[in-house]
């Protein structure tokens, strides 16, 4: 059967899977896990959207399910996050990923194709394997990348289903050296800023949990916020409007958020570390040199880059491959 007209009426242009996720007013993700029969559809909703992309001329990627019988020598690395003028690609995460991922594959012989998952969910690349970085919030990502069939690996924490192989840091054990840390340092009253929709912030909120089990100290507010500087101030500003604080620590998810927490502690003439210890997650380049120079939890993510480009590698071949949680460390500095 033919493609029939396009979703704006010319009939050379092909409809998309965002065409009919409009079409039926579900979400986009729904209907690529519908169209490869992810089993987390229901029947009666596969039917109808099948239904759906036949009538409007939706013709399916083919070129993925092909590519273990015709190798291309490409990887495909896919980045979740969504960048705006807040959080830029050109940030530490994820260039120091890349970076790790890049010089691996080149020395295997191999070429890399990047895209983000709202370009890959339209058109897959045509790839021997796939290198998520960012699961999404819900594992929404892994799922889209997943539906795909293609060999995959993931950057980010084990909260998948049993058999995907994930390459991260150990954000449990980050956790527990943060509470480790503020509870040394005679704090006990304190926040968790961070998303822990996101799997690894979900870990490295468990693991502070445990660090400060058994201890008087607890935390008095879990703050939701994204990974800026801007929610990281945002989230701790309304909390200075009193005259006394009610917090003497805090234990950041990431770096940005901890500086922007930091930069709002001080524009109400708190000090660092003083009033309040402060604890990032990453140790990125600006941490040491940020004022205060900052306390950060680090992760490696070029060798977390390299680790996972050799697993993906050895998926396609047919390898038997295990998830890596990699070592993390407290670089203690002013904060």
């Amino acid at each position: 059967m033919a493609n029939g007209p396009g979703p704006d009426g010319g009939g050379n242009a092909r409809p998309t899977m965002a065409d009919i996720a409009r079409e039926l007013g579900i979400a986009k993700i729904t209907v690529s896990r519908a169209l490869s029969n992810h089993p987390t559809v229901k029947d009666s909703t596969r039917q109808l959207i099948r239904e759906t992309a036949e009538r409007m001329g939706y013709r399916l990627n083919v070129s993925a399910r092909n590519l273990r019988q015709q190798r291309t020598r490409t990887i495909a690395v896919v980045i979740e996050m969504t960048p705006s003028h807040e959080r830029l690609m050109s940030e530490p995460y994820p260039l120091l990923l890349l970076g790790g991922i890049l010089q691996e594959l080149t020395a295997a012989g191999q070429n890399m194709v990047l895209t983000t998952i709202d370009l890959f969910s339209e058109a897959p690349p045509s790839a021997d394997g796939v290198i998520l970085l960012g699961q999404g919030v819900h594992d929404d990502a892994a799922a889209v990348i997943e539906a795909t069939g293609l060999p995959y690996v993931v950057w980010g924490a084990e909260h998948g289903p049993p058999g995907r192989i994930v390459v991260g840091s150990d954000n449990r054990e980050g956790g527990r050296l943060a509470a480790e840390y503020l509870l040394d340092r005679g704090r006990r009253r304190l926040l968790f800023l961070g998303d822990a929709e996101h799997g690894e912030a979900e870990d490295r909120l468990t693991g502070f949990d445990t660090g400060l089990a058994g201890s008087d100290a607890r935390v008095v507010s879990n703050i939701p916020c994204a990974f800026t500087v801007t929610a990281g101030r945002d989230a701790v500003a309304p909390l200075l409007d009193g005259k006394r604080l009610d917090f003497d620590g805090i234990f950041a998810s990431s770096d940005a958020i901890a500086m922007g927490a930091i930069e709002a502690l001080q524009a109400r003439g708190h000090r660092v570390p003083d009033d309040v210890s402060v604890v990032g997650f990453d140790d990125s380049p600006g941490a040491a040199l940020f004022s205060p120079r900052l306390t950060s939890i680090r992760q490696d993510w070029a060798v977390g880059g390299e680790l996972l480009a050799q697993k993906v590698l050895e998926k396609v071949t047919g390898k038997a491959v295990a998830s890596r949680a990699m070592p993390v460390s407290l670089i203690i500095r002013d904060s």
